[in-house]
């Protein structure tokens, strides 16, 4: 057994132990209960819980969250308005969030899968610097999606 101060107190018979403990007010805690004997610590049980969900939250407050952003672009887009989107995806990558990038194909475009693959590398390419491909082009229905991750 072991008392609030980490001092090792001996083995004890449970009842022993129980009546240790009430007489200091606080709780017998079975710390490693396949040791032979059974390992206890006397503790104030709800300090220590409360002290565990301090941790919990300090440890959620430092995580970052990952979001990823969509963007939908057509294959006849314009260079400026092409321009404009991908420097769209750069802030959401140095921002620390992925980016979906769904092609959408209309009509007879379908028959050009090599046109949605230009674009996808050019974009690729205009993001070297700020991301990496996490996810390949590849199509689902009438898009074509790929997933750029932040560097």
């Amino acid at each position: 057994m072991i008392d609030e101060d980490g001092r090792q107190l001996g083995i004890f018979p449970t009842y022993e132990a129980l009546r240790i403990s009430k007489e200091k007010g606080l709780d017998l805690v079975e710390i490693s209960p396949k040791a032979n004997p059974p390992v206890c610590k006397i503790m104030d049980f709800g300090r220590y819980k409360y002290q565990l969900a301090k941790k919990a939250h300090e440890a959620k407050k430092k995580q970052t969250i990952v979001q990823v952003k969509e963007l939908k672009l057509s294959l006849k887009i314009d260079d400026h308005d092409l321009a404009y989107k991908t420097k769209r995806m750069r802030e959401f990558l140095e921002d620390g969030n992925k980016v979906k990038v769904t092609l959408m194909f209309r009509g007879r475009e379908m028959l050009h899968p090599q046109m949605g693959e230009e674009m996808a590398r050019k974009i690729i390419g205009a993001l070297r610097d700020v991301g990496e491909v996490e996810q390949n082009a590849k199509f689902d229905g009438r898009n074509m999606t790929f997933v750029i991750a932040p560097l």
